[in-house]
């Protein structure tokens, strides 16, 4: 059985959209549950790539 942990993430990450992802993925610190559970780390690279992945545009979008 999944943690409630996981299956919140599973469902944030189903409605996080691109730049959310992408600042996600470049300040999460390192450890984060989504990129060290497999399974959330699959989810999140599978949604991610349909948003087109890491560009130039979402980068300069995110910059802090």
């Amino acid at each position: 059985m999944e943690s409630t942990e996981i299956q919140d993430w599973k469902e944030n990450l189903e409605i996080m959209g691109h730049s959310e992802m992408a600042r996600l993925w470049r300040y999460a610190p390192a450890g984060h549950i989504v990129f060290s559970e497999e399974c959330l780390y699959a989810l999140f690279n599978k949604r991610f790539k349909e948003f087109g992945g890491w560009t130039d545009k979402i980068s300069k979008l995110i910059e802090r």
